[in-house]
């Protein structure tokens, strides 16, 4: 079977906008939340978020094509082409029927629909609606963007998991490479929905914290005072690439994809299943896809969201797969930084996943003051402050609203 590895990275994240910042604020535990500049806040439950911070559209398009991109494929462009130049790749010589893209977002051009309807509806009715409104809305048109821009004429589609979507979505780069199918591709998410229905409609499924006067340290995975998940914006690009092409050029390769895994919970659409038997599935199937043992794996990204049933039945999952083994592993959420970035999320977590296994260092899981008995504590959660230790392999987990699951074995790069 034809092996995948990391060839190059891009990150524009709620605590960094590149991915050498990015990596510095996950190694130094720093929060990425704040309150809410974009939008008057004043009537809603939820007044903070995790932005990007010091992000100006003119500094990557001009003002044409911005107006031509949703933010959400923006921060796609910006990203991919932090990724495309991290890769060295040879833009003259490469196979470009051989390289594709494959991009998620879950929800897509939010800002973009609102702003369009609101202005409807608060017309007099006449449809004035901008040629560039379904373009800039639709959830596939950051991979195709992408591909346009650097004229990648490989496979080429959007993802749709909700959380787990870009996860999904380096999981279908990484199969299309073992089939043959294509050499490279450029893989991962991105989501911009700190906005009015963004905020508003997860207000009103209860999903995210209103915990306003703690803003900074909201996102609190395992915590036993955790009220829900911290909404983030931004992306994350992988180039996935079949290891002898990799090496025929001399790329650097950060690290190997070994093994993936999807599953469902055929629960219910928003809450996981409360024994974790989705994620539990999920895990072993990506392990089994690398012929691993549940002993070989040294660190889990979980997915962490700081939701009261989501944190517990996640790691009743890894008790149940892990046995013993789990209290040796390093864990820890690094949505306790970010926030949760819903589709974007598995691409910005599967980056912080293979820079431990790159530089053996597992980035922290900061806000927890008051434990929850229902969390076994003797689980390392890696808290506050990075932990250096050897990180042979890594597993980065995502779950969607939906009961979607999506895990990804990553494996250190050899010498």
């Amino acid at each position: 079977m034809r092996r995948v590895v990391v060839t190059g990275l891009g990150a524009l994240t709620p605590v960094g906008n590149n991915l050498h910042d990015y990596w510095e604020g996950l190694k130094n535990g720093v929060s990425g939340s704040v309150m809410i500049t974009r939008f008057n806040t004043e009537k809603f439950k939820t007044k903070f978020a995790c932005e990007i911070k010091g992000y100006d559209s003119a500094d990557h398009f001009d003002r044409k094509e911005a107006n031509k991109l949703d933010p959400y494929a923006q921060y796609a462009m910006v990203a991919a082409d932090e990724a495309v130049k991290d890769s060295g790749l040879d833009l003259e010589k490469v196979d470009k029927d051989r390289v594709g893209v494959i991009w998620a977002s879950g929800i897509g051009g939010l800002e973009t629909f609102f702003l369009a309807i609101k202005q409807y509806v608060l017309g007099d009715g006449t449809p004035r609606f901008s040629p560039f409104f379904i373009p800039k809305m639709i959830s596939d048109i950051a991979a195709g963007t992408i591909s346009i821009k650097y004229g990648f004429r490989g496979p080429n589609f959007s993802t749709v998991s909700a959380c787990a979507s870009s996860t999904n979505a380096i999981i279908d780069a990484v199969n299309y490479i073992r089939w043959g199918k294509a050499d490279i591709f450029v893989t991962g998410g991105s989501e911009a929905s700190i906005n009015e229905p963004g905020i508003g409609g997860f207000n009103s499924m209860q999903a995210i914290s209103t915990n306003n006067a703690e803003f900074l340290t909201a996102s609190r995975p395992f915590d036993k005072t955790r009220d829900g998940f911290v909404l983030g914006e931004g992306a994350g690009a992988l180039i996935v690439e079949e290891y002898e092409h990799a090496k025929s050029r001399g790329a650097k390769i950060y690290a190997e994809l070994v093994g993936t895994g999807m599953s469902a919970d055929a629960f219910h659409v928003t809450a996981p299943h409360p024994e974790g038997l989705g994620a539990r599935n999920v895990m072993k199937l990506a392990l089994n896809d690398a012929c691993l043992k549940p002993g070989d794996i040294d660190y889990i990204n979980v997915h962490g969201t700081s939701t009261p049933l989501g944190d517990v039945s996640e790691t009743k999952a890894i008790l149940d797969v892990f046995g013993e083994h789990a209290y040796k592993l390093n864990i820890s959420s690094t949505k306790s930084m970010t926030g949760h970035l819903l589709g974007a999320t598995g691409a910005i977590e599967a980056i912080a996943s293979i820079m431990a296994v790159m530089n053996d260092i597992v980035p922290p899981t900061i806000n927890l003051k008051v434990p929850d008995p229902e969390i076994d504590q003797k689980l390392n959660l890696t808290l506050d402050k990075s932990q250096k230790r050897r990180v042979n392999y890594a597993i980065s987990n995502t779950f969607g609203f939906g009961g979607h699951n999506a895990s990804i074995v990553i494996k250190k790069a050899e010498d």
